[in-house]
């Protein structure tokens, strides 16, 4: 956190710790792990009085990223909660902005849901959300971000999520990556940022499917940190998986 705007302390580029935000947050926190459409699940995971905080990728493969940013702008709206910035986020960001995009079958899917009557609210609000997500999170001894960690996020604001990506940007969206790609077309990941994570920080992450019993997977660090990561495949033939944790202070 960093700053002070009126009184409020100043989360990141667009949320502020106003009075609701800190009572929600003083009830503890849950983690919910990657969306990608799968609103019935999603509904479940936003069913507390915990303050949420959405480690990125709402939209695509699943039936429903209308409805789960529908969902989660709601949530932002009675200040419950909050999301970051995913790679899929950030794709359909910029497809909205007009700007250039590798199509692929599960973004149609998303812009085409967008196009419906129905979900006109949603199209017109969608941008302006996705604009001022934040790309990672600091509380405390506590990260949230969507990709991997790098230590300079402990001492940087995060940037604009739909603009040019940066180094931290990208370490942010996609991960720390090798110089081979997959058959996918996509470049191979790797984990060495969790050996970089200091000594009782934890790295809350999605992104990487890594878990192979459905359960979120935490993973220590060289350094005497540790990563926890939470995709566990929603949307994509898994579930949506979550973590609660307890109150953070609001004086750090």
């Amino acid at each position: 956190m960093e700053g002070r705007n009126g009184g409020q302390t100043r989360m990141d580029k667009g949320f502020f710790l106003d009075e609701n935000v800190k009572k929600a947050m003083r009830k503890g926190l849950r983690v919910v792990g990657d969306v990608h459409g799968d609103l019935d699940a999603f509904r479940h995971a936003v069913a507390t009085e915990r303050f949420i905080i959405q480690l990125g990728d709402l939209v695509d493969y699943g039936p429903d990223s209308a409805g789960v940013l529908r969902l989660m702008m709601e949530v932002m709206q009675q200040k419950r909660g909050l999301f970051l910035i995913g790679n899929h986020d950030r794709k359909l960001g910029r497809a909205l902005l007009g700007r250039k995009v590798r199509p692929d079958p599960p973004l149609e899917a998303t812009l085409s849901q967008l196009a419906l009557p129905e979900n006109a609210d949603i199209a017109r609000a969608a941008l302006s959300c996705l604009e001022s997500a934040p790309a990672w999170l600091v509380l405390d001894r506590k990260i949230f971000v969507h990709g991997a960690f790098d230590v300079r996020m402990l001492m940087e604001p995060p940037p604009p999520p739909l603009e040019r990506v940066t180094f931290l940007l990208s370490r942010a969206l996609f991960g720390e990556t090798t110089n081979r790609m997959q058959k996918d077309g996509y470049p191979e990941r790797c984990l060495n940022w969790v050996n970089h994570i200091p000594g009782g920080y934890t790295v809350y992450c999605g992104h990487d499917q890594r878990s192979t019993n459905g359960c979120p997977l935490t993973i220590p660090g060289r350094a005497g940190g540790q990563a926890i990561f939470t995709d566990t495949g929603a949307g994509k033939g898994g579930h949506l998986a979550w973590l609660d944790l307890p109150p953070v202070s609001m004086e750090n």
